[in-house]
């Protein structure tokens, strides 16, 4: 199994910036995909960013483009989300999650083919 444990939320005016870091522990070689995705109270689970762990291809929903950034530290896998430039519409609890990649192309941001997930950590951009 893999656990992750996301950090790094907060309460910004928009315009403001925070960083989540998603700190992955247990049999994290068993995954080569990490995501971000996001949830707003009455909405569906948004797939916002995802990285490929082994070359460090990234994907960005077209909300997020341009405005956050997905990294991974190589030394202890964690993945960031660096967002800059934050929106009231990016108020919402952010998920960490990981998968197997068994295709080529980019990482999935579809939820459905991620099998772990962190317990999130909320994000409110007041405008």
């Amino acid at each position: 199994r893999v656990q992750l444990v996301e950090s790094g939320g907060g309460s910004v005016q928009a315009g403001g910036s925070l960083r989540l870091s998603c700190a992955p522990s247990g049999n994290i070689a068993s995954t080569n995909c990490m995501g971000w995705f996001r949830q707003a109270p009455g909405k569906e689970r948004e797939g916002v960013a995802s990285i490929y762990t082994r070359d460090g291809i990234t994907y960005y929903a077209d909300s997020v483009k341009g405005r956050f950034t997905i990294s991974q530290d190589s030394a202890d896998h964690t993945v960031y989300l660096q967002m800059n430039s934050l929106k009231p519409e990016d108020t919402a609890m952010y998920y960490c999650a990981a998968y197997a990649r068994t295709t080529v192309g980019y990482c999935s941001t579809y939820a459905s083919v991620f099998d772990y997930w962190g317990q999130g950590t909320q994000v409110t951009v007041s405008s």
